[in-house]
């Protein structure tokens, strides 16, 4: 007698999986925030880096291996929430562990246009202590509206 079918056993393995290998503690603390994904070439999911949002023509990631900025007047989408953005998600390849969670997460979401006019996106992870200032930031430099996810995410930044 089967107790659990082939696709069930394969579901439960592919969450072990991702289970293990989530870093103990993960999470973004201080000024730093993580890539999540996206379309920047060069550049690999799960990348540490800082935003350096001092510029006022672009915006800056900062990593080890790839620094890359995106001008404020090609960000066209800028979302926020406790879930990666809705639009991006399902056209950025992201891994799993990058949507599992029960901590509070906060993911700002930017999707943007290239020098060549093709769209482009990026996912990040913010820690909670710069939510505030890099939403006000991007808002005031792009001239563009956050989009929240839900009342919760609009809350926590107002509130």
């Amino acid at each position: 007698m089967r107790i659990f079918s082939q696709t069930a056993l394969r579901l439960g393995f592919v969450g072990l999986l991702v289970l293990l290998s989530t870093p103990a503690g993960a999470g973004v603390r201080g000024s730093h925030c993580l890539y999540l994904g996206g379309t920047i070439a060069g550049l690999k999911q799960h990348t540490m880096g800082s935003l350096d949002l001092s510029h006022t023509r672009h915006l800056i990631f900062h990593a080890k291996q790839l620094s890359f900025s995106i001008a404020y007047d090609r960000i066209e989408t800028i979302e926020y929430g406790q879930k990666v953005g809705r639009r991006l998600a399902a056209a950025i390849s992201l891994t799993p562990l990058a949507l599992l969670s029960k901590k509070r997460r906060h993911f700002l979401t930017l999707g943007f246009t290239d020098r060549h006019g093709h769209s482009e996106g990026a996912i990040f992870e913010l820690s909670k202590g710069e939510v505030d200032t890099t939403l006000v930031i991007l808002q005031a430099r792009t001239g563009r509206r956050v989009e929240y996810q839900s009342a919760e995410a609009e809350a926590h930044v107002h509130g």
